[in-house]
């Protein structure tokens, strides 16, 4: 038997409430109860990153949390990011810099450096680089991540100057 279990959390700023099964991942409440469909499964081990989701601020592996551990919690995924205009300059710097190539590991890659700026808005190259090394990527050899990592800080930088 797995008894369900009352949860509320605050997704991507709309608050959700459900009804979870006790075993359940983060993860599959994610894509599966609410539609959050940029948080992939890799490795399912918690040790590539693909699964990457910010839970009050700070970067998790949602294929080893339960969703009942994320109860009273703010997630937030890439599609916070998305659907703006302009665009968020995180996602411009990702797009111009071309710091994907399938794309499968961008959602969670760009959600570790989202919590890394706004930790170290004015970081190094090698700063950047170990803070992305959590995350695995196959395809692109990180150095276009790097890339774009700087250059959201810049355009960060620039955008809180105007605001």
């Amino acid at each position: 038997m797995n008894p369900l279990h009352g949860i509320s959390v605050i997704a991507n700023g709309a608050t959700f409430e459900r009804e979870v099964p006790a075993r359940k991942l983060l993860l599959d409440f994610l894509r599966e109860d609410l539609g959050l469909l940029s948080v992939h499964a890799g490795c399912e081990h918690g040790v590539c990153g693909t699964c990457t989701v910010l839970m009050n601020g700070q970067s998790i592996r949602s294929c080893i949390t339960l969703a009942v551990q994320a109860n009273g919690s703010e997630i937030t995924t890439v599609e916070s990011l998305a659907g703006r205009t302009p665009m968020h300059p995180l996602l411009e710097a990702f797009w111009e810099k071309q710091a994907l190539q399938c794309g499968y590991c961008t959602p969670a890659m760009i959600m570790r450096a989202h919590e890394f700026l706004s930790e170290n808005p004015h970081p190094s190259r090698e700063e950047a680089r170990d803070a992305i090394s959590s995350n695995l990527c196959r395809c692109t050899g990180y150095q276009f991540i790097v890339d774009a990592v700087m250059d959201a800080a810049d355009r960060l930088e620039r955008a809180a100057e105007v605001g």
